[in-house]
C-alpha cells in the first residue's frame, strides 16, 4: 500500500532535519575530544559512536535529496537499516556526551530524549488517526453533516 506523497514528502524533510542536526551535534561534541591525551570510557564511546554515525547519517542526507528530487521514498532495506544504525549511533553518543559531562547529564538527556520521541509518537499518531478524507470536493477532513 502506497502512502499519502505529501506525507512522504514531509517525511523525507523531517529525517533531513534530523540527520542535519545530529551531525552538526556530533561534530560540535566530538570537538574537545580530538586534543585530549587520555580518554575515559564516556568520552571514548562517544567519539566511537559519532565516528559510526556521522558518515551514515551524511549518506542519509544524500539519499533524502534523491528522494526528495524524485518525489518518493526508497523501498532499500540498507537504506532503512542505515536509519537504524545511523541515529542509535548518534543518539549513543549524545548520552555518552553528557554522561562524560556529568552521569546525571547523561541520564537527563537518555530520559528526556525517551520522552521526546514519545511525545512526537503521540502527536503524530493523534494527529494522523484524527484525519478522515473528505468525502466531497472541498469538504474539510473530519466534517459531517450531522
Amino acid at each position: 500500500m502506497r502512502q499519502d506523497p505529501a506525507q512522504e514528502q514531509e517525511w523525507v524533510r523531517q529525517n533531513n532535519l534530523i540527520y542535519g542536526a545530529l551531525i552538526a551535534i556530533g561534530v560540535f561534541m566530538v570537538q574537545p575530544f580530538l586534543t585530549a591525551t587520555s580518554l575515559d570510557l564516556s568520552a571514548k564511546i562517544c567519539v566511537v559512536a559519532f565516528s559510526v554515525a556521522i558518515p551514515l547519517l551524511a549518506a542519509l542526507v544524500l539519499v533524502n535529496r534523491q528522494e526528495a528530487f524524485r518525489r518518493r521514498r526508497t523501498t532499500s532495506v540498507l537504506v532503512s537499516a542505515t536509519q537504524v544504525v545511523g541515529e542509535v549511533c548518534a543518539c549513543a553518543g549524545v548520552v555518552a556526551g553528557f554522561w562524560h559531562i556529568q552521569r546525571l547529564a547523561g541520564v537527563g538527556i537518555l530520559a528526556s530524549g525517551l520522552m521526546g520521541v514519545a511525545v512526537h509518537s503521540a502527536g503524530y499518531w493523534r494527529l494522523e488517526g484524527d484525519r478522515r478524507p473528505a468525502s466531497h470536493e472541498g469538504e474539510e477532513p473530519g466534517d459531517t453533516d450531522a
